[in-house]
């Protein structure tokens, strides 16, 4: 299953590239969350496509394959170790529409296939956001909006707002919900930053678990600061390295209308991550 994923996902990438014949960005992660007793190991692969219609549109397309593997204590959790393998394909549709030379709106597209290893038109749902960017001075922007997404573990509708900016020419910041990050740059091929995010994902089951007959999916979420390091090694290739914590860190079985059915009680615990990307 998961050669035939990544088999259709390179072919329409490619395809999409081709025609596309604009900036192209390839990334591929590895990272690992252990708690006390679970362990999260997760492989990400995403490839970006944007193209600049005029001077007023530009269309980005995102492709994204996730592969989550669960390692379970096998004295705490025997009867949920068939819980270990999940997946996610999504692609996200983005036109940005510029009204002026200061305000700027964002619809973001995003239908989602989230299943465990036997994929039906069931597993699919469609998230999205829209959202106005308005240039509030020479050095600071305002983002604010709302987004159907899974940072709270299932599609949910949430408010987005945030303010960005340069604080010289080394530093940026971007300051709100869900995400926040701090950014700095000592030389052209160095960059550091911290960031603060909410973050979470949904996968539906197969079948029912034991004795919990009505469970239908996996529900994951937390709040995630960390600390990452991006190093430009020549005119396109990037390799970056991250680690952090996950406070708040959720992971539940729930039924098919998002009522929590069982908390694994994961506790909280460090990411560390590692990725190379591509850019033209």
């Amino acid at each position: 299953m998961k050669i035939k994923v990544l088999v259709w996902l390179v072919f329409l990438v490619c395809t999409l590239s081709i025609k596309a014949q604009q900036n192209l960005c390839v990334d591929f992660n590895l990272k690992n969350e252990p708690t006390e007793e679970i362990t999260f190991n997760e492989v990400n692969s995403v490839i970006s496509v944007s193209k600049k219609l005029n001077d007023k549109n530009e269309i980005t397309n995102k492709l994204e394959y996730t592969n989550l593997t669960i390692k379970y204590d096998a004295r705490a959790y025997e009867s949920f170790e068939n819980l270990n393998q999940f997946n996610r394909i999504q692609n996200e549709f983005k036109i940005s529409h510029k009204v002026s030379d200061a305000t700027k709106l964002n619809l973001v597209i995003t239908p989602t296939i989230n299943f465990q290893q036997n994929l039906g038109i069931s597993d699919a749902s469609v998230l999205g956001s829209f959202q106005l960017n308005q240039q509030l001075n020479s050095k600071i922007a305002l983002n604010i909006g709302f987004e159907r997404s899974t940072v709270f573990g299932s599609p949910k509708f949430i408010p987005t707002i945030s303010f960005s900016g340069k604080i010289n020419n080394q530093s940026s910041l971007i300051i709100g919900f869900p995400d926040s990050k701090l950014t700095y740059s000592n030389n052209e091929r160095n960059q550091f930053s911290l960031s603060n995010s909410y973050n979470g994902s949904f996968y539906n089951l197969d079948e029912s678990v034991g004795l919990y007959t009505t469970a239908a999916k996996i529900s994951t979420s937390q709040m995630t600061t960390a600390l990452e390091y991006e190093r430009n090694m020549d005119k396109n290739w990037f390799i970056n390295f991250k680690a952090g914590y996950d406070f708040d860190k959720k992971y539940n079985l729930l039924d098919e209308n998002n009522h929590k059915l069982y908390d694994f009680n994961t506790g909280n615990g460090y990411i560390l991550s590692i990725g190379i990307k591509y850019k033209q």
